[in-house]
Formats: C-alpha cells, sequence, structure tokens
C-alpha cells in the first residue's frame, strides 16, 4: 500500500527525536552532583536495602558518650523524671488555700418535692481559713518531698551512670579478647605450618601436625565462642543507652588500667555530704519534723466563715454572717493518734539516718579496697604475668623451629599466654568496675572526691586520665547537683 510523503517525514522525525532523548540521558549523568550520579545502582535500591546498608557502620561511642545517652534516652531515667514532676504537683496542690463554697437556699415549701412554693430564698458564700502556720507547715512538707524525691532521681543517675560505665567496660572485654584470641589463631596457624614442614621433611613425627590442627580447631571455637559475648555485651550496652538491642556499637576507648584513688578517710568524708542516699533522707527528716508539728498545732483553731444575703420578695434584703471553730474537745484522741504517730516517724527516719550512713561508709570502705586490690591485680598482670608468658612462647617457639624443644612446650607456653591474657582482659574489666562502683558509693567522680569540690551526678563513671597505653595483644606494653528542676545539674 502506498504511503504518502508525509508520513515517511513524520517517521523520520519521532526516530530523530528518540535517538536524541537516548543520548541526552547521559549526558545528564556526566553533569550531576558529584555522590549522586543519575541512573546508577543507587536509583534502584529499595528504601529497605539502603536501611540494611546503612546499618553497616557500626555506632562507635567513648565511654562518656555512652553514659550522656544513656541519661537522655534511658526510659527508666525519664521515669524517674516524671515522678519528680508529681512530688512538685503534689506539693502545691498540698499548700493550696481551700477553696470557697457557695449555697443557695430556699425556704418555706409546703413540700420537698414541690420547691415552687417557697416563701423565701437566701444564697451563701463560706470559705474556710485554716491557721495561718498550718499553711507554712504544710509548703515545708511538700518542699521537703520534693527535695526527697530529688535526690532519689539524683540517685538513678548515678545508678544509671554506673550501669552504663559496666557495660562499656564488658563491650571493651569482650573486643579486648577478641583481638587477643584473634591473634591466637594466628599463632596456632602459624606454628602449624612450621609443624607440617618439618614433618613433610622427617624432622618431626606426624603427631606434632595432629597436635597442632586440634590446636587450630580450638583457636577457632574460642573465638566463635566470644562473638557470643560481644553480642551480650553490645545488647546490655545498647539497653542501657535507649537503643534497639540488636543495633551496632563498638568502643572507642581503649581497656586501661585506672587510676590511684585518693584516701579512704577523704572519701568516707565526702560520702556522707554527697551520697543522695542520705541526703534525701535528710529531706525526708525535715518533712517528718514539719509533719509533727503541724500535727501538734491540732489545738490552733481553724476558721469557717459564712456571708449569707436574703433574697426573699416581701422583705427587705438582709445579710448574715456565720463564724465557727474547731475545738479539740476531745484531746487525747490527737495526742494519741496522729501526734504520736508523727512522733514515730520523726525517731524511725532518724534512726533510718544513722544506719544508712554506717551503711554508707562501709559501702564506701568495701568499694575502697576492691578498687585497689583490683587495680594491683591488673598492674601485675599487664607488668610481670603477661610479658613474662609471651616471652617464654617466643622462646619455645623459636626452640621448636631449630629443634630444641618439643611440640607440647610450644603448645603449653601458647595456652599459658592466652591464659595470662584472659587474665589481664579480665582485670582490666574488674579495676574499672571497681573504680566506677567507689564512685558510686562516695556519690561523686573520685577526681573532685578529695578537692572539696562539687560535681554533678553524670561525671560518675565517666574515664579519669589513663595510667598507660592499652594491652593489646601484641607488644607487651608498660605504661600505664543541685536538686533536678527541669532536669538541671549542680
Amino acid at each position: 500500500m502506498y504511503a504518502p510523503r508525509w508520513c515517511h517525514t513524520s517517521i523520520a522525525l519521532a526516530m530523530a527525536t528518540l535517538a536524541t532523548m537516548s543520548v541526552a540521558v547521559p549526558a545528564v549523568a556526566r553533569t550531576a552532583p558529584a555522590g549522586r550520579a543519575v541512573g546508577t545502582a543507587a536509583d534502584t535500591v529499595p528504601p529497605g536495602a539502603a536501611a540494611i546498608r546503612g546499618r553497616a557502620s557500626p555506632l562507635r561511642v567513648t565511654r562518656a558518650e555512652a553514659i550522656d545517652s544513656a541519661l537522655a534516652h534511658n526510659p527508666g531515667v525519664h521515669a524517674a523524671r516524671e515522678t519528680v514532676a508529681e512530688a512538685r504537683a503534689r506539693a502545691v496542690q498540698g499548700a493550696a488555700f481551700p477553696d470557697p463554697s457557695l449555697l443557695g437556699e430556699l425556704s418555706g415549701q409546703k413540700s420537698v418535692l414541690r420547691p415552687g412554693t417557697y416563701t423565701g430564698r437566701a444564697v451563701a458564700l463560706g470559705l474556710d481559713v485554716p491557721f495561718p502556720t498550718r499553711i507554712l507547715l504544710q509548703r515545708r512538707i511538700g518542699q521537703a518531698g520534693v527535695d526527697a524525691t530529688g535526690y532519689g532521681y539524683r540517685q538513678l543517675r548515678q545508678q544509671t551512670a554506673d550501669a552504663t560505665a559496666r557495660a562499656y567496660d564488658a563491650l571493651l572485654v569482650a573486643e579486648l579478647r577478641h583481638r587477643q584470641l584473634g591473634q591466637a589463631l594466628e599463632l596456632a596457624s602459624s606454628f602449624l605450618a612450621k609443624t607440617e614442614a618439618r614433618s613433610k621433611a622427617g624432622t618431626a613425627p606426624g603427631l606434632d601436625a595432629i597436635r597442632a590442627r586440634v590446636e587450630v580447631a580450638a583457636a577457632r571455637n574460642d573465638l566463635l565462642g566470644n562473638g557470643q559475648d560481644l553480642a551480650d555485651a553490645r545488647a546490655e550496652l545498647n539497653r542501657q543507652m535507649g537503643r534497639p538491642l540488636g543495633a551496632e556499637v563498638e568502643a572507642a576507648d581503649s581497656l586501661l588500667v585506672p587510676d590511684t584513688v585518693p584516701d579512704l578517710q577523704a572519701l568516707v568524708t565526702r560520702a556522707a555530704v554527697s551520697r543522695p542516699l542520705l541526703n534525701g533522707l535528710d529531706r525526708e527528716r525535715v518533712g517528718a519534723r514539719a509533719a509533727a508539728s503541724l500535727a501538734g498545732s491540732f489545738w490552733l483553731p481553724d476558721l469557717s466563715l459564712s456571708f449569707e444575703k436574703d433574697l426573699s420578695n416581701d422583705a427587705p434584703s438582709s445579710y448574715t454572717t456565720d463564724l465557727s471553730i474547731s475545738v479539740p474537745l476531745f484531746f487525747w484522741n490527737h495526742t494519741r493518734g496522729e501526734v504520736a504517730e508523727a512522733s514515730h516517724r520523726v525517731r524511725e527516719l532518724d534512726d533510718s539516718y544513722r544506719e544508712a550512713r554506717a551503711a554508707v561508709e562501709q559501702e564506701v570502705r568495701t568499694a575502697y579496697t576492691a578498687a585497689t586490690t583490683s587495680r594491683r591485680q591488673a598492674l601485675y598482670l599487664r607488668d610481670e604475668l603477661v610479658p613474662e608468658a609471651r616471652k617464654a612462647f617466643e622462646i619455645a617457639t623459636t626452640s621448636y623451629g631449630i629443634g630444641g624443644s618439643s611440640s607440647l612446650e610450644v603448645i603449653d607456653a601458647r595456652r599459658t599466654l592466652l591464659e595470662a591474657e584472659g587474665q589481664l582482659a579480665d582485670a582490666l574489666g574488674a579495676a574499672n568496675d571497681a573504680r566506677a562502683d567507689l564512685e558510686l558509693a562516695v556519690g561523686v567522680a573520685l577526681e573532685r572526691a578529695g578537692t572539696g569540690r562539687s560535681a554533678a551526678p553524670d561525671t560518675i563513671g565517666r574515664p579519669p586520665s589513663t595510667d598507660g597505653p592499652s594491652p593489646d595483644a601484641g607488644a607487651p606494653s608498660h605504661g600505664t547537683d543541685t536538686l533536678p528542676h527541669g532536669d538541671s545539674h549542680a
């Protein structure tokens, strides 16, 4: 069939347009901004895959950053902050002036069910006026409750900081053990290669190669088991920080020997004035004494006033004022009741405060002993045991290479080195945990405990200056508030 000339021309123009469009797309891609190429694979990745790829990079945090995140996002801290707000609201309501009452009266009704038959009507305003000292005492009681709750909030923040520091140290220990076990696997694999070479050359029995393979398998198994420790440590740190338990997180700090602690007597003295537990009990005692004074003021009269206006149509306007006071006629009910209860409450809190103060001192002494002992153990393991174990392994390996020692001696030296490195990792974690526990027992950071300066509760658990480099497996290392109002800190 014959097609007109204009039809061929239209087809040619359409093909030319398509060709131009196909060439224009690469040109746009070449001119796209760096890092966002048009038409690349990134444009075709579904959102879920992008989110998974974004999680490949773990969050690296320092100990201080982990504590800050825990104090900002831990649900327990948020709940404690709300309890302070609740106590503040109760204090306002407890010291509030009583609301007035409004009374309407219809008199002269022929029947209760016929209110329209009244002959007189009146309206009255009632007002209860407590004795002035009662309001002051109630305000003092409410403020003491707010202060005590605030110290409880501070105590919880310190406990959260301590728990976060311990979780962070557990992650550091797990990561250090992972590196140590990885190097142990490399050493076992290297020894296996040497043993197999000597066995093929006929200079070593085939049993040595079998033993070396067993050691490699054991090293791999230990490395696999360490993966569970890493997962548990990450989950605990994420829980304290208020993050999803399966989120990736890594420690940016190193596991180091902590600094020396201040004098014991200075710590005991500072704990007596800095522990939120003691401060909260002291504020409870203030509130209890105010409550005892309030209960003992039962004989002070409360005043009830009533102002009434007669609104009857057939009588001129008249006013009536009623005045009444309470008379504690049966006073013994008060003295044997709320007065006695308040007095016993004061004595109970006084005894509780003395008991708590003795318990705090005992906690400080116990934590001090643990901190100093664990630090000495970590120093000994780092400076004495691990270097000697590493030296013994190097000697055994060198001697085996020249035929001077057996494979059993090399394997035993490697196991001794691995055990010593594991003891060092555990000792470093225990030393840092003991220091954090001592700070929790004192109530302030140890750097400020002996200076007399106040410290915010958030400083507990933060890393002090170190006593040397990190003892990673490798070359041996020889160095080493005010109350919350709007969540403010001293």
